[in-house]
């Protein structure tokens, strides 16, 4: 107990939380690389929508870190309910800055959440004229 105090008292202790940890608490993340150069793609912006009564409700949109990644796109401080989602990666718009030519102006995802404290990740891989995507972790 007093070795515990000792470091606590000298910093040495770290915080029990990794790093990224807010991040972590946040239910839905994605990621975009690019298949031709194997990097990850800036830039790009991604919209999350939700399955309602109505139709598909806007719910957040970010765009995409210097990684690639959103580490974060579903509204902060909300539970991500049971339910369809779909996040769609502007892609057409990422490509005209980049004066580049795509046969996919926009690619949908769409998937099911059945366990709202899971972490859902979405990751895309991404060229010209093709993607592929998963569900990541």
């Amino acid at each position: 107990m007093k070795i515990v105090k000792t470091l606590m008292l000298t910093g040495l202790v770290c915080a029990s939380l990794p790093a990224g940890a807010e991040e972590m608490k946040n239910p839905l993340s994605v990621h975009v690389l690019n298949l031709q150069t194997g990097v990850p793609t800036s830039g790009v912006t991604v919209e999350l929508e939700q399955q309602q009564k109505q139709g598909w409700v806007k719910l957040a949109s970010g765009i995409t870190d210097k990684n690639g990644r959103i580490p974060a796109l579903y509204p902060m401080g909300k539970t991500m309910d049971a339910g369809d989602y779909k996040v769609v990666f502007k892609t057409g718009e990422y490509y005209k800055k980049q004066n580049q030519p795509t046969f996919f102006p926009e690619i949908p995802v769409i998937f099911h959440v059945e366990n709202s404290n899971s972490h859902y990740h979405i990751p895309l891989l991404l060229s010209q004229y093709g993607y592929s995507t998963y569900r990541g972790n």
